[in-house]
């Protein structure tokens, strides 16, 4: 993925090495009514993701976790605060939990429940260490060229897991390459895997079945899962079928992710640049609309009131025309998937859309600080909801 700023240098350092050093804060798309069935309850957690803090509250409120509504997943090394909601709830009892790295802070009530995406923004204050004053001067310029010009909209590393494989499994079940599809899941060990699941690979690629299967971790539910299922039947079919399906449609996902991060990459001297045939977005509303007057339209792209996006390619997905068409096709094509074949993959419906090429940083500031652990640069910003601040952070450090 290149670098909008790749003219300037980077200050370098090293982030979350501290909980405490990378913080992040919902900002809510509403707030809740104060009336109804719905009891929303604010969040603040260190050190845990979201899923296990749900699991959590779910145990205390003797409740499923699919029960508990939230708009948005928060990394674990992180200190967040965020807000999810549950019906029917003891809205004293809720507000009175706590433990060691979770407890709730807030408590109203609303008519709905709170959903993936009812979300505005997060804003961040993250310590860079190994950074101080002398890197301050640097780390302005690059953040101006990000404010003026708009911060790429790159999916982060994060959104392609820890083996950064999570692409290829939703290629593989695009093509409906299922023997390609369980050689990734489940084998091709590499050297940083952790040891037990590096054992577990070893033993599916040398064909022993049973051993690999004792070696997964018990948390690796749908590796062990489609392990059992294949080492039943022999066939990657009933392996892939034995995947919870949420975890199928994060892989297709992931694939759609790759394909538009390529598109990017490949127009990132013209992300503040909208071209004839072009699908712009609205910066106010999100909507999106065809680009049919280049010289009009560019004014409004300069001051950001609208930005050329790329493809999240699926049913709902209408690709470009002129140049901006021309690369979002060449790049599906250069996967030699059809466009078709993303509009549903097996029992998926996959529905996409178009994304923002880049996105707007509200309120960025660097300063220059001292603690106890040694000087640090601090960046804040709000972002809009689904952007990553490890793009920012990338940007401006010039390190992976």
């Amino acid at each position: 993925m290149p670098y909008l700023t790749r003219e300037l240098p980077g200050i370098g350092g090293r982030i979350k090495e501290r909980t405490a050093d990378f913080r992040v804060e919902e900002v809510p798309l509403y707030a809740p009514c104060g009336e109804g069935t719905h009891v929303y309850f604010r969040v603040a957690k260190a050190g845990v993701p979201t899923p296990a803090a749900v699991d959590r509250i779910a145990r205390y409120m003797g409740c499923k976790p699919t029960e508990i509504g939230v708009a948005g997943w928060k990394d674990a090394q992180a200190v967040t605060v965020q807000m999810m909601s549950l019906e029917h709830a003891d809205a004293d009892k809720l507000a009175a939990y706590h433990d060691s790295q979770v407890r709730v802070t807030w408590v109203s009530r609303h008519t709905n429940k709170l959903r993936p995406g009812h979300l505005a923004a997060n804003r961040f204050r993250i310590r860079i260490r190994g950074a101080g004053e002398p890197q301050l001067d640097a780390g302005r310029a690059v953040l101006d060229v990000l404010s003026g010009r708009g911060t790429p909209n790159y999916f982060g590393a994060q959104r392609f897991g820890a083996r950064a494989d999570t692409a290829a499994l939703g290629e593989a079940l695009v093509r409906d390459d299922r023997e390609e599809f369980v050689a990734i899941l489940l084998g091709r060990a590499r050297p940083d895997d952790p040891p037990d699941c590096k054992a577990a690979r070893d033993a599916f690629d040398a064909g022993f079945l049973d051993r690999a299967l004792q070696a997964w971790p018990r948390h690796y539910g749908n590796e062990r899962r489609a392990l059992a299922a294949y080492k039943r039947s022999r066939k990657c079919g009933p392996a892939i079928g034995a995947i919870d399906k949420r975890m199928r449609r994060f892989y297709v996902s992931a694939f759609q992710s790759a394909i538009f991060n390529e598109v990017l990459a490949a127009r990132i001297d013209t992300i503040d640049r909208v071209f004839l045939g072009d699908l712009a977005q609205k910066t106010d509303t999100g909507g999106v609309f065809r680009v049919a007057d280049e010289a009009a339209e560019q004014p409004r792209a300069a001051a950001f009131e609208i930005s050329p996006t790329g493809p999240l390619v699926g049913s709902r997905c209408e690709l470009a025309e002129g140049e901006g068409g021309r690369i979002e096709r060449e790049v599906i094509e250069r996967h030699g998937v059809a466009t078709d074949a993303l509009r549903k993959v097996g029992t998926l419906k996959v529905k996409g859309g178009r994304r923002a090429l880049r996105f707007p940083m509200d309120d960025p500031a660097l300063t220059a600080g001292t603690d106890e652990h040694g000087e640090y640069l601090e960046l804040c910003f709000a972002a809009p909801s689904g952007c990553y601040a490890t793009v920012v952070l990338r940007e401006l450090m010039k390190s992976d």
